[in-house]
């Protein structure tokens, strides 16, 4: 983890430093917005900004949004000043950390920016397989390729290479390849020199040499045009990039791991990408297995994602019950580890005295039956039919608009949440300001909106 503090190095700042460290993060510090930009420019990279609320923390935010500079910012202050606090989230901080520093809060906050989905969970004999080999490459210097299906974890995999690799101490990168534009990739792999193209307000420095000494790990790497390809090719074989406007090569010492969840074979048959650059990164391949092919490892990860659930919202967690164990089982998990997860949120939100029962469980999608073909999978209980309309399923959709089907499943999952904005917004899977627009916007349309109430058996 390594932490940017942007402001005077001071009192409680200094003290909010300290906590950081004694928990492991690595600490920068600039006096100021300029230093703070200038350190991020020069490569130093940051997991996280913290921002002394005295500074303008909104050009802070905005100057990160023009250079593409892609890091969580969280604003400090003395704790009493709510003014502040208000106006650092609106300027876009995450959160607000008040001023004296609390060991817990400060470590929290790190622990949410590392993100713990980067656990491993696993009990599944060929997951077990696959990091036995992930375990015997991971002190060579040698490039991987890791495939599997979108939401495999194939990230998660890259980051316990590096873990175990002997550039651990070194920085971990990671650039998505497939959500970069092409124009604009180039500079966020390689850098720019100033005055390179329009917005090129300063010299930066790419994720290679961001990565330098570390690990490199390209995301959904077949997504990336051809001719960025080559360039690519040229920098992991000779060991050195060249920034956009540049006049010198820039020497650099990473180690590069790549990802997709493409048939890579295919791709390159197609000509959608480089044989040559396939076979560089291909020197060792650890295909990850898709969720339905590792059974043990749905009930292992279900079980870790409702204890995650629970304790995040507050909620108690008795177990999920057989029944429900056997749907989770039985589902296709076309979105492998990715669905499971956001499934399990669900349930626990909508699950009563802390078990997980199959009416908790809202499956999605389709299901490919053993013949290949497409076929709709069963639903859950609770999703028996669509929440358009008064559960219509989906043929009577047609011909209504997005805005119309939205609406109902809006209203429909806050009245099967008893008026709770919070819970239904999680169910949803959207923010809770999000939600309160379009009621907002419901009622001025007249329509009338599910207020908070209590369950029934809370009033008997």
């Amino acid at each position: 983890m390594r932490l940017l503090i942007v402001g005077p190095l001071s009192g409680y700042i200094s003290a909010a430093g300290k906590i950081a460290l004694s928990r492991g993060a690595k600490v920068a510090q600039a006096d100021d917005i300029e230093k703070g930009m200038a350190a991020l420019r020069a490569g130093q990279g940051a997991d996280l900004v913290m921002i002394d609320v005295k500074l303008d923390v909104g050009r802070m935010i905005q100057c990160l949004k023009t250079e593409r500079i892609h890091v969580t910012v969280v604003a400090c202050g003395i704790g009493s000043d709510a003014g502040a606090a208000v106006r650092a989230i609106k300027a876009g901080a995450k959160e607000y950390i008040p001023l004296p520093p609390d060991a817990l809060l400060i470590a929290a906050v790190l622990e949410a920016v590392a993100n713990e989905s980067h656990a491993l969970v696993f009990r599944d004999p060929s997951m077990a397989q696959m990091l036995r080999l992930a375990d015997q490459i991971a002190p060579s210097e040698a490039s991987v390729l890791i495939t599997g299906e979108s939401g495999t974890g194939k990230e998660i995999v890259a980051r316990y290479i590096h873990r175990k690799s002997r550039r651990s101490n070194a920085a971990f990168i990671s650039v998505n390849c497939a959500a970069i534009p092409e124009q604009l990739l180039e500079s966020e792999l390689f850098g720019h020199e100033k005055g390179a193209f329009t917005g090129a307000v300063a010299r930066r420095l790419g994720k290679f040499e961001e990565a330098n000494g570390g690990t490199l790990l390209l995301d959904e790497i077949t997504e990336m045009h051809p001719r960025l390809q080559a360039k690519l090719l040229r920098a992991i074989q000779e060991r050195e990039i060249d920034r956009v406007g540049g006049s010198q090569p820039v020497k650099v010492d990473i180690r590069v791991i790549a990802t997709s969840n493409r048939d890579m074979d295919e791709a390159v048959r197609k000509g959608d990408f480089r044989d040559d650059l396939y076979f560089r990164l291909n020197v060792v391949n650890l295909r990850l297995p898709s969720l339905r092919e590792r059974p043990q490892d749905i009930e292992a990860l279900a079980e870790h994602f409702a204890k995650k659930y629970a304790e995040h919202n507050g909620y108690d967690y008795n177990g999920i019950s057989d029944t429900a164990r056997r749907q989770l089982l039985a589902h296709h998990w076309r979105g492998n580890v990715r669905e499971l997860e956001n499934t399990i949120h669900r349930a626990v939100l909508l699950s009563s005295g802390g078990i997980i029962e199959p009416q908790a469980i809202m499956l999605t999608g389709g299901r490919l039956s053993d013949g290949g073909a497409n076929e709709t999978a069963r639903p859950a209980t609770a999703s028996a039919a669509m929440p358009g309309g008064n559960g219509a399923p989906v043929g009577t959709l047609v011909g209504r608009t997005v805005a119309d089907v939205e609406r109902d499943l809006i209203l429909e999952t806050l009245n099967h949440c008893l008026g709770n904005r919070t819970h239904a917004a999680g169910i949803l899977g959207i923010s809770i300001r999000t939600l309160r627009n379009k009621l907002q916007q419901y009622k001025q349309e007249g329509l009338p909106v599910p207020l908070p109430r209590e369950p029934e058996f809370a009033r008997a």
